[in-house]
C-alpha cells in the first residue's frame, strides 16, 4: 500500500513537470526547466548556429537542474527508497520555491525577457532538479517524473505485441499520458497569465509532499506497532 501511494505521488509530479515544460519552453524562450534531454537538443542546435534557438538558457537550465539534484542528494543522503521525513523536506521546499517564483512571475514587468526570465528558468531548473533526484531515490521503476522516453519504450518492447508480458504497462501508459496532459495544462495556463500555472504546480508539489508525508508517518506506526507485538 505503501510503495501505491508512493507511485501516486509521483505521478502527480509527472503531471507537474508537463506543465513546467509546457511553461519554459512556450512562455520562456524554448527552455525545458524539467526535461533535460530536451535542453541538450536545444543547445546543440543553438550551438550550430541555427536560427531562433537559444544557448544561454538552456545551458545555465542544465548547471542549475544539475546543481538542484546535488543539493538534493546531499540532503537526501542513504535514506532507503521508502518515503523519509527529507523526502518530504525536498518536496516542501520545491513547493515553496514554485510559490515564490509565481509570485516572482506576477509581479515582475515582462518576466520572460532578458534576465528577469533567465533567474526565472535557471531558478526552476534547479527546483526541478532537486526534486527529480528525490524521485529517483525513491526507485519506483519506470517513473522518474522527468523522462518518459525510456517508459515508452518499456511499454512498447514489453508488450503483447512484441511478445512480452506488459509489465507494468499501467503505471507506463499513466506516466505518458500525464505529462503529456500536464503540458496541455501548462500551454492553456499561459492564455490566462505566466504565474497562474506556476502557482498551480506548487500547490501539486506541496500536496504531493504532505500526502506522502502523511503515507510515511502512518507506515512508520505500523512498523513500530508490530515491534511491540513481536517484542
Amino acid at each position: 500500500m505503501t510503495r501505491r501511494l508512493d507511485l501516486a505521488m509521483l505521478l502527480l509530479l509527472t503531471f507537474s513537470t508537463g506543465m513546467v515544460d509546457a511553461i519554459g519552453y512556450h512562455g520562456f524562450d524554448k527552455v525545458f526547466t524539467g526535461n533535460m534531454t530536451g535542453n541538450v537538443v536545444i543547445l546543440g542546435m543553438g550551438l550550430a548556429g541555427a536560427d531562433g534557438v537559444p544557448v544561454l538558457r538552456p545551458a545555465l537550465a542544465l548547471v542549475f537542474f544539475m546543481v538542484g539534484a546535488a543539493l538534493s542528494g546531499r540532503i537526501l543522503g542513504d535514506i532507503g527508497e521508502a518515503w523519509h521525513r527529507r523526502t518530504t523536506l525536498i518536496f516542501a521546499i520545491v513547493a515553496v520555491g514554485c510559490a515564490a517564483l509565481s509570485l516572482y512571475v506576477a509581479l515582475v514587468p515582462d518576466p520572460e525577457i532578458g534576465l528577469a526570465g533567465t533567474i526565472f528558468t535557471s531558478a526552476l531548473s534547479a527546483l526541478m532538479g532537486a526534486q527529480a533526484a528525490a524521485a529517483r531515490k525513491m526507485k519506483i521503476a519506470d517513473v522518474t517524473t522527468v523522462v518518459v522516453t525510456s517508459t515508452i519504450v518499456g511499454l512498447a518492447s514489453d508488450s503483447r505485441l512484441a511478445g512480452g508480458d506488459s509489465i507494468r504497462w499501467v503505471r507506463r501508459l499513466l506516466a505518458v499520458v500525464l505529462i503529456l496532459i500536464g503540458a496541455l495544462a501548462g500551454a492553456a495556463t499561459l492564455m490566462l497569465n505566466q504565474w497562474i500555472g506556476i502557482a498551480v504546480v506548487a500547490v501539486m508539489i506541496a500536496a504531493a509532499a504532505v500526502i506522502g508525508h502523511l503515507g510515511e508517518k502512518k507506515r512508520t506506526r505500523a512498523e513500530a506497532a508490530d515491534q511491540s507485538v513481536n517484542a
